[in-house]
């Protein structure tokens, strides 16, 4: 059985991930809600017409999870839920089964998908599928050594998604193993991103040999990557736990309490910040209302934060030649941080004025990474098999 390539980024907002020869990805807000075995669906006739996206319906058993077979919402469909669980401010990515669930549905569904029938093997509606998985922790839980205990939790063992009341996959399982796993440090990734291309050819130049920060503005944490002589100086990068979780969190509240709106989760905060018509407003009883004031006020105090962080340590890496601000929340700062920038000390600081580019940044640099080491250890293989030949060869004459 051949092993898939899979590049996995368990984002606070989001799951993206990238499949094989770059022909599939998937996008998934990072959401579940425990549900019961047969969860009620009007018009369950025309379940299998629907996108399996909107319906993802599982349980899921695995040695790794502490809280094994239990039954799941996933992505939107949790949204939806009275019990939706969103990563909380302070858990580590690396300890928690939400960070597994999503990973395991994420790779479930990609195996099940029709396409790739002649990937996995498939036998009465079980599937077989074998995976090289590259994704990644925050700085802060790598420096603590918690990688080494994700990456065994996931190897050595086999972990079955089955399909519920989803939409085209009802009844069928997925069992998953691993044949590798490597778990990259994100500052890192966002630096392999920047400079290199999918084949790990130098594309920026320039960048090559500068004193870069990279800071890294998630939903729990962030972190400060600083890249020196083509590596991310352990002893000086930093990891935070600080995030725009909490502000978002904040903003739903006071939505509800000055207007009486209730938002199903933060991501639909998110939308209301990004959008690109009518920014900063809801509708309330079916007037268009601002809540600009209320955004404005919580997310620049965080951006003043943030800020001040990115002082700190430039202030400790003084050398530094530019700050390049990626994630998720980068994007929900980006005005408020560059109008700090002006007022105050006018650091070389850049965004990726590319919003997907942002958010789908360490999803690429895991494949980039998983690729490379994926072509290393074929050829490797191959002149190992290649050695042995000629030994053979050689004891027969």
């Amino acid at each position: 059985m051949s092993s898939r390539i899979a590049a996995v980024d368990v984002g606070n907002d989001a799951i993206k991930a990238i499949f094989g020869k770059l022909e599939s990805e998937l996008y998934i807000p990072n959401v579940i809600a425990k549900d019961i075995e047969d969860r009620p669906v009007i018009g369950i006739e025309e379940l299998d017409e629907k996108n399996p996206l909107e319906g993802i319906h599982i349980r899921v058993h695995s040695p790794a999870l502490q809280d094994n077979n239990a039954i799941y919402r996933v992505g939107n469909l949790a949204t939806k839920s009275d019990n939706p669980a969103e990563l909380d401010l302070g858990s580590s990515k690396s300890e928690e089964d939400q960070t597994l669930v999503m990973l395991f549905a994420a790779l479930a569904l990609d195996a099940a998908k029709q396409g790739n029938n002649d990937k996995f093997k498939k036998v009465n509606n079980v599937v077989e599928a074998n995976y090289t998985l590259g994704t990644g922790l925050p700085l802060r839980e790598v420096k603590e050594g918690k990688d080494v205990g994700y990456r065994s939790k996931l190897l050595g063992s086999v972990h079955q998604v089955e399909f519920l009341i989803t939409p085209k996959y009802q009844g069928m399982k997925v069992n998953i193993k691993f044949d590798e796993v490597k778990v990259y440090p994100e500052g890192f990734a966002a630096y392999i991103n920047l400079v290199m291309d999918n084949d790990l050819n130098i594309i920026n130049r320039e960048l090559i040999d500068r004193r870069i920060l990279i800071q890294d503005i998630g939903g729990l944490s962030t972190d400060i990557a600083v890249i020196k002589n083509r590596k991310v100086d352990d002893d000086k990068a930093q990891g935070f736990n600080l995030g725009v979780a909490e502000a978002l969190e904040s903003i739903r509240e006071e939505i509800r309490k000055k207007h009486g709106v209730e938002l199903d989760s933060r991501r639909d905060v998110v939308e209301i910040i990004t959008k690109k018509n009518d920014r900063n407003h809801i509708m309330v009883r079916g007037s268009r209302t601002s809540v600009h004031d209320i955004i404005d006020r919580i997310l620049g105090e965080l951006a003043k934060k943030q800020y001040r962080h990115l002082r700190n340590v430039w202030q400790k890496n003084s050398q530094t030649e530019i700050c390049y601000f990626v994630g998720g929340g980068s994007i929900v700062l980006k005005d408020y941080l560059k109008t700090l920038n002006q007022n105050f000390d006018g650091y070389n600081i850049d965004f990726f004025e590319d919003e997907r580019e942002s958010v789908w940044m360490m999803a690429n640099a895991y494949y980039k990474l998983i690729s490379d080491f994926n072509r290393r250890n074929s050829k490797e293989q191959h002149q190992s098999q290649q050695k042995k030949k000629e030994q053979r060869s050689g004891a027969v004459k």
